[in-house]
C-alpha cells in the first residue's frame, strides 16, 4: 500500500483552517520571546527517527504474544509500512534492521524500494540473545562473554556478518546489545566475563569499515536477573574507550533502574564525545517498552533538554542515531509508532524553546526558582502547531492518526496481507 499526496491533501483541507489559527498564535508568541520560528520548524523537519524492522508487528511479553492482523510478513512489507509512517509523519526516514530476522534476499531491490519511500538504512543490529537455526553453538550461557572460546568466536563472526550485510545496504553503524549475564550467585566470574566481552568487542571493532561506528548498548537486568555483563552506562563507556574512537555508548530510555537520572547520563556521554545513539520508549517499572511519552512525558522532555544542549555545545560528539525501540502488544503497531514519533517531536520542540542563555545566567546566579520556571515554561507550551507546520512543509499529514484512520489503512493492509500474516522477529 502506498499513499499519495492527493489523499493527504483532501484530509488536510478539513484541518488547515484550525491549524493556521493555532499556528499563527503560537508563532507570534514564540517570536515575541525572541526566537526564530522558521529555524525551529526547519530543525523539526530535519529530525528523523529510525524505525526498527521488528516494530511493525504486534509485540510480545515473556508470557505470550497476541497477533495483530495485517502484519508485514517480509522485509519488503516492513519497508512499505515504514513508508506509510514516513508519508504521514515525515519524521520516520530510516529503518534499522535486526539480523538474522531481516536479511535481504535481493539487496539492490531492497535499496530501491527504501529509496522510493525516501528511507535510508540506519544502524544494523546483531542478535546473540537467541540461538540461531544455523548456529552450531548455543548462547544459553552467554555469547561474547562465554567461557567457551568457540562460542565467543561464533558470536564475533555473527557480528562481522551483520556488518557486511549493513555495508551492502549503506548502513554506517552496528549496534551490539548483549543478554549475557547470570541468574545466580557464583554462576560466573564477573571479571572473566567482562574481559571476554571486551576482547570480543575489540575483535568486532577491528573489522569495522573506516566510516562506521560501533554502538555498545547496556541494560541493568533481563533476561539475567543476578548480573548483566554490560549493566550500565559506565561499563558501556569503558568498553567503548577500550575499543577505540569509532566506538560509542548507546542509551536506551528503558534500560535503566527506576528513577535513574538519564538526562545526566546523556550529558556526561556527550561531554566526553561518546554518545552514539538513543533508543526511545517509555516505562513505569523497568524495560516496559511502552509508547514513547505515554507514562513520563516530562522525563522525556528533560532528556531532550540535555540532548539539545549537547548537540549545540559538544562538537566533539557525533550527531546521535535516533531509533524507537518499543513493544506494542495491544495497539495497532503503526498507530503506536505514530504516537511515539509525535511524542518525540513534541519533546524535541519543547527543548528547543528553552532559553539556554537565560537558563545559564539563572544557574550561575543560583536562582533555583527561575531555573525551574524557564524549564517548565517551555514544557507547558503546546507545540503541536509547530509539528503540524513541519509536517505540512514536507508534504505530510496535519493529523497523522486521524488520516491513518480516515484512509482505513489497517483495513486495507488486512485485505492485502490477510488476517493471519505474522511479522518476523517477534
Amino acid at each position: 500500500m502506498r499513499l499519495n499526496k492527493n489523499q493527504l491533501d483532501n484530509i488536510n483541507k478539513k484541518d488547515i483552517s484550525e491549524h493556521n489559527r493555532c499556528f499563527d498564535f503560537l508563532a507570534n508568541t514564540i517570536s515575541q520571546n525572541g526566537q526564530n520560528v522558521n529555524t525551529l520548524i526547519k530543525k523539526l523537519q530535519d529530525f528523523q527517527v529510525a524505525i526498527p524492522s521488528w516494530a511493525l508487528g504486534a509485540g510480545g511479553t515473556r508470557f505470550g504474544r497476541f497477533k495483530f492482523q495485517g502484519e508485514p510478513s517480509n522485509l519488503e512489507q516492513k519497508i512499505e509500512d515504514i513508508g506509510i509512517l514516513h508519508t504521514l509523519t515525515q519524521t520516520a526516514g530510516a529503518i534499522s534492521l535486526h539480523i538474522p530476522w531481516d536479511v535481504p534476499k535481493d539487496y539492490n531491490a531492497i535499496k530501491d524500494l527504501a529509496n522510493s519511500y525516501d528511507i535510508v538504512f540506519d544502524a544494523v543490529n546483531s542478535n546473540t540473545f537467541q540461538d540461531q537455526k544455523k548456529g552450531k553453538e548455543s548462547y544459553k550461557f552467554g555469547s561474547l562473554s562465554n567461557t567457551s572460546k568457540v562460542i565467543r568466536e561464533q558470536a564475533v563472526e555473527h557480528n562481522i556478518e551483520v556488518i557486511k550485510i549493513g555495508d551492502k545496504l549503506g548502513s554506517k553503524s552496528l549496534t551490539v546489545w548483549l543478554a549475557d549475564g547470570a541468574n545466580f550467585p557464583g554462576q560466573s566470574n564477573f571479571q572473566t566475563a567482562l574481559q571476554h566481552t571486551q576482547d570480543s568487542l575489540k575483535d568486532i571493532y577491528k573489522t569495522l569499515p573506516e566510516d562506521w561506528k560501533l554502538f555498545i548498548e547496556y541494560k541493568p537486568y533481563e533476561p539475567n536477573f543476578y548480573s548483566t555483563v554490560i549493566q550500565d552506562w559506565g561499563t558501556s563507556f569503558m568498553l567503548a574507550n577500550e575499543c577505540g574512537a569509532k566506538a560509542y555508548s548507546l542509551v536506551d530510555l528503558g534500560h535503566h533502574l527506576p528513577n535513574t537520572n538519564i538526562e545526566q547520563i546523556v550529558s556526561i556521554l556527550m561531554l566526553k564525545g561518546k554518545l552514539g545513539g538513543f533508543h526511545f520508549n517509555d516505562s513505569k517499572y523497568g524495560d516496559d517498552d511502552l509508547t514513547v511519552g505515554s507514562v513520563k512525558p516530562y522525563a522525556l522532555f528533560l532528556i531532550f533538554n540535555a540532548l539539545v544542549y549537547g548537540m549545540e555545545n559538544n562538537p566533539q560528539n557525533p550527531y546521535p542515531a535516533w531509533m524507537i525501540d518499543a513493544s506494542h502488544n495491544i495497539k495497532d503497531p503503526l498507530e503506536d509508532l505514530i504516537q511515539s514519533l509525535e511524542a518525540i517531536q513534541e519533546a524535541y520542540a519543547k527543548a528547543l524553546l528553552v532559553d539556554q542563555k537565560l537558563l545559564t545566567e539563572a544557574q550561575q546566579n543560583h536562582d533555583v526558582v527561575k531555573c525551574q520556571e524557564i524549564i517548565q515554561d517551555a514544557y507547558r507550551t503546546d507545540v503541536r502547531p509547530l509539528l503540524e507546520k513541519a509536517r505540512l512543509n514536507r508534504g505530510g499529514a496535519v493529523n497523522p492518526i486521524k488520516t491513518y484512520r480516515s484512509l482505513k489503512i489497517r483495513e486495507n493492509l488486512i485485505k492485502e496481507r490477510g488476517a493471519d500474516s505474522v511479522a518476523s522477529g517477534l
